[in-house]
């Protein structure tokens, strides 16, 4: 079944997003620990606009959650393939409007190559309460649970660069 045929619970379409996991020198990767969701910790993501490929939504994305410009970070990796999660059924038709039934993600592994006054979570229309960097093990003990199997997909995919 082709990419775009695929759909999720409820026979509804899946969200195309890009998501960003952002190591520094140390293979520690960025988490933000969402305003929505206190004790929630994820990485920097957000759906892909019309005519815009995964890469350039996840730059995009990474500017608005994080502060950080493109020219801080040196683009790793990709992920192979897209990466697909089911919401769960007590957001069903609460998130997104009703319209998606998941999201189906490509990853982008960037290196960061700023300092940490760089990382502005203070942005326009903020995600996160706070940020850190993580190893990736405390990552996953962290994120929501219906997002564990996607990170630990991604993680898996980029383990060559991580801590």
């Amino acid at each position: 079944m082709a990419e775009a045929e695929r759909t999720g619970p409820g026979g509804l379409p899946y969200r195309p997003c890009a998501g960003v996991v952002l190591i520094n020198a140390e293979g520690l990767v960025f988490a933000g620990q969402r305003i929505d969701m206190p004790g929630a910790w994820q990485m920097p993501q957000g759906g892909i606009d019309g005519g815009e490929s995964p890469r350039e939504a996840a730059l995009r994305e990474l500017v608005e959650e994080t502060g950080v410009s493109p020219d801080k970070v040196e683009i790793l990796a990709e992920t192979p393939g897209w990466v697909y999660y089911d919401l769960p059924p007590e957001l069903m038709g609460k998130v997104w409007k009703g319209k998606y039934g998941g999201q189906r993600q490509k990853w982008v592994l960037m290196r960061f190559g700023g300092d940490d006054a760089d990382i502005r979570i203070d942005t326009d229309h903020p995600e996160f309460e706070e940020w850190r960097w993580m190893p990736a093990a405390a990552l996953l003990e962290n994120i929501v649970p219906f997002k564990r199997g996607v990170y630990e997909e991604v993680l898996a995919a980029f383990r060559e660069w991580l801590r």
